[in-house]
């Protein structure tokens, strides 16, 4: 029987790469959106392809499903395997079969500019299999590669921006379907949705809720000259402490969830008025869950009493955001952090019980201009502080500072084909850092 509401599937789509990994991954704005659909009466079915592992540690993180693929004619030269993260397409096509009512509206979010053939090869499929309903396509591709995807995507809506508020606002005039409660929502003057007015996002769409994800904030105080964070999101907002505490012991009662990943690019900035509120309340309650920072933290916050909580609230993956050791470097890249401030947090994090092995400290590789040496420079310069360097390759962001810089540097196309702004082929390579030597780099944190 036809609904009078109107029916939305949302997708998320598949990651196509070299390599990816599931560090707690989920599509948190496109859960947003399906929370506040449903609020407003909308019907809402969720097909997430990358919902499927092969393999998962003690955390909830672990290896996506993979089949291997062919290599798109761009990157037909690089000498690796290239594989298609996530359910298999037979499964994808069994999940349509199994929706009952035609949906009125598809809404398909994408990931890094990179992995776009996942995304069109989702984009062919619905449209064969649901003909005549209109495809939505937003997310981070579209946002920083917009003419890319109007021309290529097959899309016949491309979705550049906005907040969750913006979209289902245009949900709604596509379906002519009259929203119920957004319209007295407050909202900041840069169009921003009040991240303390936004409902949970919709983990229960999902068959197994295996782990959460959290956003305490959107946007980021910071300006590194690498990062697509102020390009994506305007501002810095914040929800209230006791909100995110709140949030926290709902996903650990209800569902009940062992493990939850902050995405915040900012947890830490003003811990008194923010971190230090939230992990305190989290102790007084007794909540019992693992908490992860895939993300990164800022370095500077991390004094005694915040790295003391990070231990006693149950932080069990301590990711910082290092990036060099060279001075120059980061003072050119945006000037988060010092080499005195990372010495005194690891320290913090030692003395409040952390093994070296847990602190976990990215180290940018394949910056523009940068050489080999400073790489390992730096990978000795947190080897002696005790803690655990892990490589980040660099990837070229559109619209970013440092984007101007790496198209000079690199021997690619990174203005035409977002191919390119793959991190695995390490884009912006010279005389100065090559393939060779990255690798000679990784095999040696591999040998410890």
């Amino acid at each position: 029987m036809k609904h009078s509401s109107p029916h939305i599937l949302l997708i998320n789509p598949w990651i196509t790469d070299f390599a990816a990994y599931n560090l707690w991954v989920r599509p948190l704005g496109l859960l947003y959106i399906a929370s506040l659909l449903r609020e407003n009466g909308f019907q809402v079915t969720l097909i997430d392809c990358l919902d499927l592992y092969s393999k998962t540690k003690k955390y909830g993180d672990g290896k996506f499903f993979k089949t291997k693929i062919d290599k798109p004619l761009p990157l037909k030269s690089i000498p690796r395997n290239y594989s298609q993260y996530g359910i298999p397409e037979e499964m994808l096509l069994k999940r349509f079969s199994f929706i009952e009512e035609k949906p009125d509206l598809i809404g398909i979010t994408s990931g890094m500019s990179y992995w776009y053939p996942g995304v069109f090869k989702v984009i062919e499929i619905t449209k064969k299999f649901f003909q005549d309903v209109p495809i939505i396509l937003g997310g981070i591709y579209v946002a920083l590669c917009y003419e890319h995807a109007k021309k290529h995507s097959g899309a016949d809506i491309v979705f550049k921006g906005g907040n969750e508020l913006e979209a289902v606002k245009l949900i709604s005039e596509l379906t002519n379907f009259k929203l119920r409660t957004l319209n007295s929502l407050p909202v900041r003057q840069a169009g921003e949705l009040r991240t303390n007015d936004l409902p949970y996002p919709a983990f229960d769409l999902y068959p197994h809720v295996d782990y959460a994800c959290i956003s305490t904030s959107t946007g980021c105080p910071y300006r590194c000259t690498y990062c697509a964070t102020p390009v994506l999101t305007k501002g810095f907002i914040r929800k209230d402490p006791l909100k995110v505490v709140e949030e926290i012991e709902y996903w650990t009662i209800h569902h009940p969830v062992q493990n939850i990943a902050f995405y915040d690019d900012a947890l830490l900035i003003d811990p008194s008025k923010h971190i230090v509120p939230i992990l305190k309340e989290v102790i007084r309650r007794g909540i019992q869950c693992n908490f992860h920072t895939p993300n990164g933290l800022h370095i500077r916050e991390i004094g005694e009493e915040v790295a003391e909580l990070l231990y006693r609230s149950g932080f069990k993956t301590i990711r910082l955001g290092f990036e060099t050791s060279n001075e120059a470097m980061q003072s050119e890249t945006g000037g988060k952090v010092d080499n005195q401030e990372f010495k005194r947090a690891v320290r913090n994090l030692r003395k409040a019980g952390y093994s070296g092995e847990e602190i976990g400290v990215y180290v940018m590789a394949g910056l523009p201009g940068q050489r080999v040496g400073e790489v390992e420079e730096s990978v000795a310069y947190v080897r002696g502080t005790g803690a655990k360097p892990i490589l980040v390759e660099y990837s070229p962001i559109p619209h970013t500072p440092l984007f101007g810089k790496a198209k000079q540097m690199s021997s690619f196309d990174l203005e035409n084909e977002p191919l390119f702004h793959n991190n695995s082929i390490l884009p912006c390579q010279w005389d100065g850092f090559s393939m060779a030597d990255y690798r000679r780099v990784k095999e040696g944190l591999r040998r410890g």
